[in-house]
């Protein structure tokens, strides 16, 4: 059964991911990047390899990713998977069901903030053009030309995902009722050991495992934003974008200190603000 860990784009995912992985494996080692492969990212070819052939095609895709989710559940244990996808239903198909999932720990970031980390990922070439990405309800993630040249002779390479709109994605997995944990990236931000022990005893529960004090306190260290900027630079990051020359760009840009009010334009966060009034509302954001 999986566990999912969605996200819009940049809303903190891989935060996410390395506390959990530290939480689970940081006993017994010294985690790193590298530790992040034990919570894979979905969907990826490996993972439907002799179901589909066209690893490029959505509708291929999405017409069986219930396919994929009973092979990638044939062994019966619990799995955590992150994924940017949408819970949503393409044509006849639909992205899980209570059959493969058993819950999932949904990260959510202010849209203001989450539109300065897009331009810088995906090199837009302004706010507005950031703006357009967040406000598409038919959103689509698919391989830049310089990612299928980066992924053209490896085995595994990441498929395309339904993430439609900012606020379309976070209400398609608000309708998920049993086991959800919703997250602010914010609150982790302002009350780390609160958060991430809110996490940690949602795994519990669904892991039906224990964890220590010293476990969690740990895990909180480990995984905080410095210590990742600083690991990046010691030892990049196998998941940051590239810039048209083929360069890694920065992956953990600005975190915490990403501050929509000293750096984006009033008109633009405005028109965030109107767009998505009713969920940044229930979410505190305004």
């Amino acid at each position: 059964m999986i566990i999912w860990l969605p996200s819009y784009p940049k809303s903190g995912n891989t935060w996410l991911r390395f506390f959990i992985v530290s939480l689970l494996l940081g006993d017994k080692n010294n985690i790193n990047f590298n530790h992040l492969a034990t919570i894979n990212q979905y969907p990826r070819k490996s993972q439907f390899e002799g179901i589909i052939s066209n690893f490029l095609s959505l509708e291929e895709v999405a017409k069986n990713w219930q396919k994929s989710q009973i092979k990638i559940n044939s062994n019966k244990k619990i799995r955590l998977l992150k994924t940017h996808n949408m819970l949503v239903r393409f044509k006849d198909s639909y992205f899980t069901d209570p059959s493969n999932t058993i819950g999932a720990i949904y990260i959510v970031r202010d849209p203001r903030n989450i539109i300065t980390s897009l331009k810088n990922h995906f090199s837009f070439k302004d706010y507005e053009e950031s703006k357009k990405f967040l406000f598409n309800e038919t959103q689509v993630l698919t391989l830049s030309e310089i990612e299928k040249e980066k992924f053209k002779n490896k085995k595994d390479h990441p498929l395309p995902q339904i993430i439609g709109s900012w606020q379309n994605h976070f209400r398609s997995w608000r309708t998920m009722k049993n086991n959800f944990l919703l997250i602010k990236y914010e609150s982790l931000c302002q009350k780390p050991k609160r958060e991430f022990s809110k996490i940690a005893e949602f795994l519990e529960k669904i892991l039906k495992i224990k964890f220590s004090k010293k476990q969690i306190n740990n895990a909180i260290n480990s995984s905080s934003f410095k210590k990742l900027e600083k690991m990046e630079q010691t030892l990049g990051f196998e998941e940051a974008a590239q810039n048209i020359n083929g360069e890694k760009k920065k992956f953990f840009y600005l975190g915490p200190k990403n501050n929509w009010e000293k750096i984006l334009d009033k008109k633009i966060a405005d028109e965030i603000s109107f767009k998505f009034e009713s969920e940044m509302k229930e979410l505190g954001y305004i």
